[in-house]
């Protein structure tokens, strides 16, 4: 298996989670700038914007039932917010501005204070202007053990990123190119895990890992895939299977997706399995495991994920909405409404809006659908554009509604094809106003994004 080229990055191991390493509370987060080596060691170090001195940040660690406390202190030159993404949350400490909360300002702070309902692989990235923030490194990991976890040998959160470096290792600073928002979003051409370069995790033969996939890029969809490895999907986005999955030959993660699973070492001592990624050219490493001799036996598929609390999705008499995506290159819109007004593409394009959700430019003034509490909401999203699209809804998981009424997985984020239509369902069981977005920055930047409503 061949090295990342380039810049092709990686990340350093986290070992498994001790039960003494729990977040107490309240966890201080420093926002501010820093300088963080991601180019190989020829080039400089690149200026980011980091999370307690790091690009991502910290590992915040907790159990299922515990309550987080997160102060957030921003020494950013701009307004921010966090966002914790993936946690069924309450409305007020969801991060998103102008509609949960106000921006923190330039040396202001914000305390997050927040129950933890879920065990699961979730993550947590800044929710103010986001293309350039989460990108530069305001993001990181939120894990969430549940009381009975699953016996491994390592534990290791994967971290899958890509930023766009210039020639000299800066940050492209070009954040709202038209090409970018208008086609598949801001694409970096250096891949990174956990912000490091072709980092190694040393396993022995017969172990059994545990792997948190979290796909935090901008617009990336990772295709990915194992190699000396073998085992099984355990999770989408924080929700466990009622049964564990075969992992198919290839993977598809995309932005703001996770997948857990739970893998043996099969490589023999002395070579090194891979967490691979497909690129047209062909496949390259984006996680090395070198594996030394080891004296486990083969084990068995293991048990399901203890399962979170349930809320049941009933589409007997469930509330309906459609939601249909326009705009973007090549895509025929010809114009939409946008502050109040129709506009005419040309004129959307000059402000920098190419997207619109039911043909309107950016958050509207009305919910998409307003739900009583505990209402089934069934929302009909087709995907009318040449490009596809990362949906993600805040504060509930939804399931897809299969062929013959059937309900797949609880996921937060569903990647959507171009031309792909496809329905989803969820318990409007948490009150509060909820984004509902595009999880391509750049896309959600320039208009792809609206909301829904539960009342209690």
């Amino acid at each position: 298996m061949p090295s990342r080229r380039s810049f092709l990055a990686s990340l350093a191991a986290l070992p498994l989670l001790p039960r003494s390493g729990w977040a107490a509370t309240p966890v201080q987060l420093a926002l501010a700038p820093l300088q963080q080596q991601i180019a190989p060691a020829q080039y400089g170090k690149t200026d980011l914007w980091g999370v307690n001195s790091s690009m991502p940040g910290p590992t915040l660690q907790a159990r299922q039932g515990d309550r987080l406390k997160v102060q957030v202190n921003n020494g950013l030159p701009q307004e921010t917010s966090m966002h914790w993404h993936g946690i069924r949350i309450e409305n007020a400490m969801d991060g998103v501005p102008g509609l949960t909360q106000a921006p923190i300002a330039p040396g202001a702070e914000f305390t997050y204070d927040f129950a933890l309902p879920d065990a699961g692989t979730y993550w947590y990235h800044s929710h103010a202007q986001s293309v350039e923030q989460v990108e530069r490194g305001i993001q990181g990991p939120l894990i969430v053990a549940e009381h009975d976890a699953p016996d491994v040998d390592q534990d290791l959160v994967l971290m899958l990123d890509d930023i766009r470096l210039m020639q000299d290792a800066a940050v492209d600073p070009v954040f709202d190119h038209p090409h970018d928002m208008s086609h598949a979003g801001r694409m970096g051409n250096v891949m990174l895990t956990n912000g490091q370069i072709e980092a190694r995790y040393p396993v022995q033969q017969g172990d059994r890992l545990r792997l948190r996939l979290i796909n935090s890029a901008n617009a990336r969809i990772f295709a990915l895939g194992l190699q000396g490895l073998t085992g099984w999907i355990m999770a989408y986005d924080g929700m466990p299977l009622t049964a564990p999955e075969e992992i198919p030959d290839q993977l598809l993660l995309a932005p703001a997706q996770r997948i857990d699973l739970i893998v043996d070492v099969t490589a023999d001592a002395g070579e090194d399995a891979f967490l691979v990624q497909f690129e047209r050219d062909g496949g390259y490493a984006q996680a090395s495991f070198p594996v030394s001799a080891g004296t486990k036996s083969t084990r068995n598929m293991p048990a399901p994920l203890p399962p979170n609390p349930d809320h049941a999705i009933t589409l007997g008499n469930a509330r309906s909405a459609t939601l249909r995506m326009e705009g973007g290159a090549m895509g025929g819109m010809r114009a939409a409404e946008w502050q109040g007004e129709t506009q005419g593409m040309r004129s959307l394009a000059q402000a920098g809006q190419f997207w619109a959700l039911n043909g309107v430019v950016g958050r509207p003034n009305a919910p998409l659908v307003r739900a009583s509490i505990g209402e089934t909401v069934k929302l009909t999203m087709v995907n009318d554009t040449a490009f596809p699209h990362a949906m993600h809804l805040h504060g509930m998981h939804f399931a897809e509604v299969l062929p013959g009424g059937g309900l797949g997985p609880l996921r937060d984020t569903l990647l959507m094809m171009r031309g792909e239509t496809r329905t989803v369902a969820f318990n409007a069981h948490n009150p509060g106003k909820w984004l509902l977005h595009c999880h391509m920055l750049s896309h959600h930047a320039a208009g792809m994004g609206t909301w829904v409503e539960v009342t209690a």
